[in-house]
């Protein structure tokens, strides 16, 4: 799976909290959408196009389990990388189907606005702008598998785990 997208940082110790705002549970996902990041970046989500990706520091998801990543997708967030993520969320983004990649160093190999492309299969990340490359451990295949699938539910269904649901008018 490669990714490829335009850069947005983020430091240390981003939390559920400024991902997916209390103000925003009540409301409808494509509104809650719109305040991803509003606490420290008003208006970022109207910046965002589809394919972005989202860099972050070190501890990147901390907080409460609440489902932020979905918001990311409603976004067209095209994957996350971050120094280091908190296992709840990065399971959420396996979960929800963003790829995801742990990257130490990621944040000094980027910067904002630059193009990146990313293999989460051999864990290359290719600064566009800049001609350069980072290294670092590849998604794991069976991780790789449910991203790919997009995400656990739709996986979980494909293996004949869960019934297909069928939606419609």
């Amino acid at each position: 799976m490669v990714v490829e997208g335009r850069v947005w940082t983020f430091g240390n110790d981003i939390s559920t909290d400024l991902l997916y705002p209390q103000t925003a549970y009540s409301l409808p996902i494509e509104e809650a959408a719109q305040l991803v990041f509003s606490a420290i970046r008003p208006g970022w989500s109207q910046e965002v196009e589809p394919g972005d990706i989202i860099v972050g520091g070190i501890n990147f998801g901390m907080g409460s389990s609440r489902p932020a990543v979905a918001l990311l997708r409603q976004l067209g967030i095209g994957a996350n990388l971050a120094e280091s993520f908190t296992n709840l969320y990065f399971r959420n983004c396996v979960n929800y189907a963003l790829p995801a990649l742990t990257a130490p160093g990621v944040l000094a190999a980027v910067s904002e606005g630059d193009r990146v492309r990313v293999d989460f299969s051999r864990g290359s990340i290719e600064n566009l702008t800049a001609g350069t490359q980072l290294t670092t451990d590849p998604l794991p295949a069976q991780l790789l598998a449910i991203v790919e699938s997009g995400g656990v539910l739709d996986s979980l269904e494909a293996q004949g785990y869960l019934p297909k649901i069928e939606t419609g008018a």
